[in-house]
């Protein structure tokens, strides 16, 4: 079908003809014709055929200008980037992989903690009344819990996410173990005050008022020996040696008094159960009347015990999990660093503690001196934080990663 392109073309000159005849009312000067026909002209003009090409000149869309040769001088290519050093996210381990994943040790350490959780529910079972025996199931309860945390811990670590960073975790998932400790801190603390509430209401039934319940006190025989107490024993031992039971927990609260102790006893927590159980274990040698008064005062120690323990681990872990640091010795550093004669002063100084085996040390210093000065003294300040608050290289202690940012000024 072919196309065709009509002009329409208008006298200007009859046009003026016709305004003056109007405006003079000469319309005699004009032809009948015209005077019919009216005062436009049409003419058809036919033009060419072929389609009229488009210009895109002026018309350019923004997606070809960098095709254009003029504009590879202005937009250029942005360079390559590297990828990303971390990944994204780390696949998570299911129950069925854990399970998989663990080798005969973590099997047997698994099932002993197991059966640290039955010493507790027997002990609980075998206390027949007694305070003291009650308490002493619920510390052992907090002991089977933390030797199972031991295990998870133990497991999880055969996975790569557990301590590799990536931008979902950037400490991996070792923080996972705070949240667990401060948990059984938790609940550590209410079982003292459970505790607490139970002694209460054992002095109220004594002092006359009616109990609510019977509480028929029996104890063993004078001169036999406990079971329930040598078997506490014996079970925090195993799990404080073999698995390192409340270990990392241990080193992040210290207690002064009892920190000269061998290893299992400055533990706070092994502290208080393997005394609990050896009291327990010599309470048969007194006399009826005796062990009535020291039940009631073992049991009441122990729940203030537990509180002041749980109390004061709540607050650290809870810490630790607002990445901040609660331990002693900054104050010393912060001094020995102001007291450097390079250092003209300390701008910010952050230390803050990610999880248990990992602190981070931020400042920012004005100093002086050469490049060569600055290098050492860069050096020492590191190793001066690592050796007072991380214990030095080798001992066991906390890691330290120290970042310094030093404002050079003029002397």
């Amino acid at each position: 079908m072919e196309n065709k392109y009509y002009v329409v073309e208008v006298n200007a000159t009859r046009v003026q003809d016709v305004n003056k005849a109007v405006m003079n009312d000469d319309t005699d000067r004009l032809g009948v014709d015209d005077a019919m026909t009216g005062p436009f002209n049409f003419k058809t003009t036919t033009m060419a055929k072929s389609p009229v090409v488009k210009s895109n000149i002026g018309q350019r869309r923004g997606h070809k200008y960098k095709h254009s040769s003029i504009s590879h001088q202005i937009f250029l290519e942005p360079p390559p980037r590297a990828p990303l050093a971390l990944p994204n996210s780390l696949p998570i381990p299911t129950f069925k992989e854990c399970r998989a994943s663990m080798s005969k040790e973590q099997k047997t350490r698994f099932w002993w903690s197991v059966c640290h959780m039955f010493v507790a529910a027997y002990t609980l079972w075998s206390a027949h009344g007694s305070l003291a025996m009650t308490a002493l199931s619920h510390l052992i309860l907090f002991d089977s819990l933390g030797a199972l945390l031991c295990v998870s811990v133990d497991v999880l670590s055969n996975f790569e996410v557990w301590k590799r960073s990536s931008v979902r975790h950037p400490f991996g998932l070792e923080r996972a173990e705070v949240l667990a400790g401060f948990a059984m801190c938790v609940l550590l603390l209410f079982m003292g005050m459970d505790l607490i509430s139970h002694n209460l209401q054992h002095f109220l039934e004594s002092s006359g008022h009616e109990p609510h319940h019977s509480h028929a006190h029996e104890r063993v025989s004078v001169g036999s020996v406990d079971v329930t107490a040598l078997l506490a024993i014996s079970s925090t031992l195993i799990s404080a040696i073999g698995l390192k039971n409340h270990g990392r927990i241990g080193k992040a609260m210290r207690f002064g008094y009892i920190e000269s102790l061998p290893s299992v006893l400055s533990n706070p927590s092994h502290f208080l159960t393997l005394s609990c159980s050896t009291l327990l274990l010599l309470l048969p040698l007194v006399s009826v009347r005796l062990y009535n008064w020291l039940d009631v005062l073992l049991s009441s120690t122990i729940a203030i015990s537990m509180c002041v323990i749980g109390v004061r681990l709540v607050k650290t872990l809870g810490s630790m999990l607002l990445m901040s640091y609660s331990g002693p010795g900054v104050k010393d550093v912060i001094r020995d660093i102001e007291a450097d004669p390079s250092v003209f002063g300390v701008d910010d100084a952050r230390f803050w503690q990610v999880h248990y085996g990992l602190c981070m040390a931020n400042l920012k210093l004005r100093v002086s001196g050469s490049e060569e000065s600055i290098i050492r003294l860069r050096e020492r300040i590191s190793s001066l934080i690592r050796n007072r608050l991380g214990g030095g290289y080798g001992s066991g202690g906390q890691r330290w990663e120290v970042s310094l940012q030093f404002t050079i000024e003029k002397s």
